[in-house]
């Protein structure tokens, strides 16, 4: 073995890295975040979460990374401990499918069919589709799966390379001494476990193994610990992301280090009397790629199967390591948003959807309460109305900054519209809530002036308060389901409003100049439609920018002009439909 021999077996060691960190993240793209955004809908039912845990570790290539996910969604609150123990368990099955497909590469026939199987023979093919596809096509989707190509044939390639630079290997009997260490199951498990620890992947380490395995000088008896030991190392990733989170979303990490030491002494103790009491004559037999995929799934599956009762043994434990001292002033620091969700842009952008959700929701009740203040006003509800503006303002505030360094990852066309989207909506639903304090003011200098408008002027404002609710609920709803048909009605319905706005001010005038009316009263009634007519312009920019976001245009301003010189057919029959439904009393004063 040569310098040269070297040189190629740390660049085969390098694609084999970087291929996998392209696939797994290509992967992930092409998803769009749907398997991740799933975990937030997980239950009680153990089959489920399992499959859950193997389908995202399938489409991740690594369970580290679903791990990650996990202690980032359980230190935002999004799940708890106890729904992702399952999910772990699907997990470490998940991880055993790269050595599977890195097993194929040992395929020896003559036959042409079977030999396409070898990713050897057709990875080649799959760069170059994959290089067309990211060069030739538009849609960003179609780049992404051109990527998963490529990063599917580096990490073939650099299989390759790692197999070619380690056959002279058999021939050193520097090499074979060097094995000998490799003999102690202890030292095998410890190299498993740092080897694989410092390139964290579990999956990598496996890879590594089966192309050491191809000179024909690694048994049975040396493979299997060094398997198990790669199974504790794999843990590093999640303990490294579990410094600075709250406490149960560092018990996800514990439980995960717990299964597989857990599963690791199980199985080496079985190890210990299988070959040492026993004898078993496979321990001192060559070990195949085949061979060691067969284990590493085996291992990975019998660990599951007998820990698996045992799951709320592995809470306690969690809870042992990481007790519960100083839990309440922990309670205290809400994590809106943790940081380890930005590793997965479609998962980042679910949660993100959820607080604007929630932020919208607010909004429009906040507008609701102060309303109702006017007919019959009450501290309490003032109160209230006071507190939802400030969680309004905590809450963009804590959405923009994350959205902000969200759009800064890579993302796709639709990702970053939906980003755009709500950047822009934020603000429009904050403005809503404060209309609702300046509403809410007026409410109780009226309350405390014990100044009453005339029945005409409180006729009219329950025709507008209809009209509002109606477009405030309709905006929620829009923005909920991501409607842009639904986003579609609410145009002309604030057309109404502003017709409606602009005959309570004229009508208001006629009363002033017949002596109906104070011109007290008038100013506090020229505030409160004002008000009224820009919560209904902000639900306009909401609709708008959703229906933008599907164009990747956000020009509102120019929208709203070309939607109001076109006046389709289907414009108009909604303006009519809105304006007799919320059509103003002839009489107006007496």
């Amino acid at each position: 073995m040569t310098i040269y021999s070297v040189f190629s077996l740390l660049g085969g060691l390098a694609f084999f890295l970087f291929g996998m960190n392209v696939l797994s993240g290509s992967l992930e793209k092409v998803a769009g975040g749907k398997l991740e955004t799933s975990l937030r809908k997980l239950t009680s039912n153990v089959y489920m979460s399992l499959f859950l845990g193997v389908a995202i570790t399938v489409a991740l290539q690594s369970s580290s990374a679903l791990t990650v996910m996990l202690v980032g969604l359980v230190n935002s609150g999004i799940i708890t401990l106890s729904q992702t123990i399952f999910v772990i368990f699907g997990a470490n099955v998940g991880k055993t499918a790269t050595s599977w497909l890195l097993s194929l590469n040992s395929i020896q026939t003559d036959n042409f069919f079977i030999s396409l199987l070898k990713p050897a023979n057709f990875s080649p093919i799959m760069a170059f589709v994959g290089a067309f596809m990211m060069m030739a096509c538009k849609s960003q989707k179609k780049k992404n799966l051109g990527t998963v190509l490529i990063g599917f044939a580096l990490l073939m390639h650099g299989m390759g390379m790692m197999s070619d630079s380690m056959s002279p290997l058999a021939k050193m009997p520097e090499f074979t001494s060097v094995l000998t260490a490799f003999n102690n199951p202890i030292i095998g498990v410890l190299i498993g476990a740092v080897f694989t620890g410092i390139i964290q992947s579990s999956a990598a380490s496996v890879g590594v193994l089966q192309a050491l395995s191809l000179t024909g000088s690694i048994t049975f008896g040396m493979a299997i610990p060094i398997i198990m030991g790669e199974n504790i190392g794999t843990c590093v990733t999640s303990l490294l992301s579990s410094i600075g989170v709250k406490r149960d979303a560092k018990r996800v990490a514990i439980v995960h280090i717990s299964f597989n030491i857990i599963g690791t002494v199980v199985c080496l103790v079985i190890y210990f009397m299988l070959r040492y009491f026993v004898q078993l004559t496979i321990f001192d037999k060559p070990i195949s790629i085949i061979a060691i995929a067969i284990f590493h799934t085996s291992f990975n599956i019998f660990t599951t199967c007998i820990l698996l009762p045992f799951n709320k043994v592995l809470l306690k434990i969690a809870y042992a390591v990481v007790k519960d001292e100083g839990a309440e002033k922990e309670a205290e620091k809400e994590v809106l948003f943790d940081e380890r969700l930005l590793l997965s842009p479609g998962l980042a952008i679910s949660q993100a959807r959820s607080k604007v959700k929630e932020m919208s929701r607010l909004a429009s009740a906040n507008i609701n309460r102060t309303l109702e203040n006017f007919e019959n006003f009450s501290n309490k509800k003032s109160e209230e109305i006071k507190k939802a503006e400030s969680t309004l303002d905590y809450l963009e505030d804590e959405i923009g900054s994350f959205l902000i360094k969200l759009s800064s990852k890579e993302v796709n066309d639709v990702e970053g519209n939906t980003i755009f989207e709500m950047l822009h909506c934020i603000n429009d639903f904050e403005r809503i809530g404060d209309h609702a304090i300046n509403l809410n003011k007026i409410a109780k200098e009226l309350k405390e002036k014990e100044l009453n408008f005339s029945d005409y002027a409180l006729d009219d404002f329950k025709v507008l308060h209809g009209a509002l609710s109606e477009i405030l609920d309709m905006t929620v709803e829009c923005f909920a389901k991501d409607d842009e048909n639904k986003a579609g009605e609410i145009e002309p319905l604030e057309q109404v409003i502003d017709g409606i706005t602009r005959e309570m001010k004229d009508r208001h005038i006629k009363r002033l100049q017949a002596g109906k009316c104070s011109a007290e009263l008038g100013i506090y009634l020229t505030d409160i439609i004002s008000n009224c007519e820009r919560v209904s312009d902000h639900c306009s920019n909401i609709a708008v920018c959703i229906i933008q976001s599907k164009t990747s245009s956000f020009e509102t301003h120019g929208y709203l002009n070309e939607l109001k010189s076109s006046k389709s057919e289907a414009f108009t029959a909604r303006y009519e439909a809105y304006n007799n439904k919320y059509r103003l009393s002839d009489e107006f004063m007496s």
